[in-house]
């Protein structure tokens, strides 16, 4: 299994040491031993990896890794370069397009997002192929949400965006007046049209950061 070795692993350090997470850590070690797990291994705590605490600015919260061969790699609604861009991903780029004149890349890879600072975390990390959310409720949710917590805690303006209901039921933890909470129904083709589209969370976030004196974020993703 991976493992965090940043500014992360300060404040979560308590968890590691927490009955819940041995039982998860053994569990989920089990499971990549029998079973084919996504994302791999060594990508479980990217999202983390790739987005330090102190450079978050927005959080985009998902519910558990795409389940399909390929597709994860640690960062919710990303997938690798080469992959078909999953449907959600199709929505997301739709509104994000409408929202802000973006071109619709070629491509689902959402690093150059986490690279400025927006931390794309699933609520639970790992996932059967195959199966979505086979991993729920293994413990992954006590300690996303603990980063959750960190994270609202932080003295510095900061974005959640919240897409479903999961997402939303996170909104409880949030209660720094600092932060901008974003809900809007999840990007999936199921919901979408029940308000995603034409909610311009894009924008929205932009003009609070800029508000608040911090580089907005460039949410172009290149073709490659």
């Amino acid at each position: 299994m991976g493992a965090i070795d940043n500014d992360w692993l300060q404040p979560l350090s308590g968890e590691f040491r927490k009955p819940y997470y041995k039982k998860l850590y053994d569990t989920v070690k089990h499971e990549y031993e029998t079973r084919q797990i996504f994302p791999d291994a060594n990508d479980i705590f990217n999202a983390f990896a790739f987005t330090p605490l102190s450079k978050v600015k927005a959080v985009i919260l998902g519910q558990d890794p795409y389940h399909n061969v390929g597709q994860a790699h640690g960062l919710c609604f990303s997938v690798k370069p080469d992959v078909e861009v999953p449907p959600s991903l199709v929505n997301i780029y739709q509104e994000l397009h409408d929202d802000l004149g973006c071109y619709i890349p070629n491509n689902g890879y959402l690093k150059k997002w986490a690279d400025q600072g927006v931390l794309l975390l699933n609520t639970v990390l790992t996932v059967q192929a195959h199966r979505a959310n086979s991993h729920r409720d293994i413990g992954w949710e006590e300690f996303t949400d603990a980063a959750i917590r960190i994270l609202n805690e932080q003295d510095r303006p900061m974005v959640f965006i919240l897409w479903g209901r999961p997402a939303q039921t996170k909104k409880a933890m949030l209660n720094n007046p600092k932060h901008l909470i974003l809900e809007a129904p999840h990007p999936s083709p199921l919901s979408a049209h029940r308000g995603f589209f034409g909610s311009r969370p894009f924008s929205r976030t932009n003009a609070f950061l800029e508000e608040n004196h911090l580089e907005p974020i460039d949410w172009q993703i290149e073709n490659i």
